[in-house]
């Protein structure tokens, strides 16, 4: 397992894009990749829910000139919440990958958080495979950039679909952990927000709003031990080798 190098996580700061009621919007582009090439910006970003945009943040959201949305929400998340705004020329794709209710596996305080989060994602991969391919399969179209993944907080779902596909082009593990930690900050602000409106829930697990580098470093190493690698899995799961190729060539700068 790699160490994460904090200067490389201070740098991933500015990546971020600023809303007033979306709280964990950022691109991931920027980050080395295979024989020296490197992640495009403005090609793919995750986020939270997008059903919060509106006023000056859809404005906002539609200068960037999204192509394609990638909701990873549960049906009835989107049923409660609602979806993105629609605009002209936004595609729309809701793919949920299924996967067991995390209220249904109750936090044990003795396993640690950074376990916890690797076991949820290890079951997310295996008992959402299809979705998870399906999702990264949207990503790899040249069509769809750019491209915005989310799910509710960013966080989980969104963790593991843009790992997967920054791990195929090539980002290091210590990369993609400290992106997927940059979620920390989001979480306080998103916890602000809802507290500051009264809907913050007072029984929920520390997982839930926790995203330590080390979880995702966990995660990363188990999947290669059982699939050798992010491309194995996802062969495994259904993607075609030539989906592999057009997610490199359309992603990695030339």
């Amino acid at each position: 397992m790699g160490r994460l190098d904090h200067a490389r996580y201070r740098g991933c700061v500015d990546r971020a894009l600023s809303f007033s009621e979306i709280f964990n919007f950022r691109d991931v582009g920027g980050y080395a990749g295979h024989d020296g090439r490197t992640v495009r910006w403005r090609r793919l970003f995750r986020s939270d829910s997008l059903s919060r945009l509106n006023g000056a943040d859809e404005t906002a959201f539609g200068a960037l000139g999204v192509r394609t949305v990638i909701d990873l929400r549960r049906p009835h998340e989107v049923k409660r919440d609602g979806r993105v705004p629609a605009y002209d020329g936004l595609g729309y794709h809701h793919i949920h990958p299924e996967h067991q209710d995390w209220d249904e596996i109750p936090y044990e305080q003795r396993i640690g958080v950074a376990r916890y989060l690797a076991n949820r994602y290890n079951d997310l991969v295996e008992q959402g495979a299809i979705g998870i391919a399906t999702a990264v399969g949207v990503i790899a179209d040249v069509e769809s950039a750019p491209v915005v993944v989310h799910c509710v907080a960013g966080k989980d779902r969104t963790g593991v679909v843009c790992a997967l596909a920054l791990s195929v082009l090539g980002v290091s593990d210590e990369d993609i952990a400290a992106d997927y930690a940059l979620t920390t900050a989001a979480s306080e602000r998103f916890t602000a927000w809802l507290r500051a409106k009264g809907a913050l829930r007072t029984d929920i697990p520390k997982p839930y709003y926790s995203s330590p580098a080390e979880a995702m470093l966990l995660f990363l190493t188990e999947l290669r031990e059982r699939h050798g690698s992010a491309e194995g899995y996802l062969l495994a799961a259904g993607l075609k080798p030539e989906q592999l190729e057009s997610l490199r060539t359309n992603l990695l700068t030339p």
